[in-house]
């Protein structure tokens, strides 16, 4: 038994040797960090020589710390171009959401209005507003517009009102035949209470200048075109001349059942008896 056991745990001289030198590796490699740590020393940093080339570097970009990649770093969003934007680091939709804001008449008053347009975040916005230098418009007799004879160069001077605003301005008054009343505007697409109380100080309505409608002899066509009148209206009101002869007065109107009064009401000075 015993030489079966000592045949089973006796080792020769090359693997002794191998055993030896792994050991000794094994020993080398754990001693390793201590004999590093004693031939070298860290160098202690000189906060003075710090902040000396702290201040050097400072003064190297002294030249570049108002500018990004050419663009001055503080601007003015309401005259920022598309390409201004994107330098700020905006996606092409944000750029694009803002010059469209611009391009209709919108204004940044303060830097929070930033924060209305659709898609800029709140990291966005807090990078931004500091860099923003709005300029107050220089101080004036503002302007009133009529707005039954201007054009779109005069409406697009109202602040407030970009090209699409007076665009669609100019193409209700023509339906109309011109306004009677500044409220009116309320009934233009996309300016709602907001926007109208922005701009009702900048402009005023000479109601003699509307194109009114002689309603005994206007075609079917034409009549369809006044907002305040739908299909059926225009249709029973034409019907309703054929079969009775010419109106002489709003009230003959008024006996057309699906005409109410409030209709009536907007209609009316639209409307001559011919």
């Amino acid at each position: 038994m015993k030489p079966k056991l000592k045949e089973q745990f006796s080792i020769t001289k090359a693997e002794w040797n191998g055993l030896v030198v792994m050991l000794l590796l094994m020993a080398l490699v754990i001693a390793s960090p201590y004999i590093y740590r004693g031939f070298r020393k860290d160098n202690t940093i000189n906060a003075k020589e710090f902040a000396t080339a702290v201040a050097l570097l400072e003064k190297q970009n002294a030249g570049r710390q108002n500018t990004i990649e050419g663009t001055p770093l503080h601007f003015d969003p309401n005259s920022a171009s598309y390409a201004d934007w994107q330098r700020r680091g905006l996606t092409d939709v944000q750029a694009r959401t803002i010059e469209n804001y611009l391009a209709k008449g919108g204004r940044f008053r303060k830097p929070t209005d930033l924060k209305k347009i659709y898609g800029i975040t709140d990291s966005i916005y807090t990078r931004l507003a500091p860099l923003m230098r709005i300029r107050q418009p220089e101080s004036h007799k503002v302007q009133v517009i009529e707005l039954n004879s201007a054009d779109s160069a005069r409406l697009v001077g109202i602040e407030g009102i970009g090209p699409a605003f007076a665009k669609r301005i100019i193409y209700y008054r023509e339906r109309l035949g011109g306004f009677v009343n500044k409220e009116q505007l309320k009934e233009v697409f996309g300016i709602d209470e907001v926007k109208y109380d922005e701009i009702k100080g900048q402009v005023r309505v000479n109601p003699n200048r509307i194109r009114k409608i002689n309603i005994n002899t206007i075609t079917f066509d034409k009549l369809r075109l006044l907002p305040y009148l739908n299909y059926k209206q225009v249709n029973a009101i034409i019907e309703y001349r054929k079969q009775h002869g010419n109106y002489s007065s709003i009230s003959d109107l008024g006996t057309i059942a699906i005409i109410d009064a409030q209709i009536l009401r907007k209609i009316e000075p639209y409307l001559i008896y011919k």
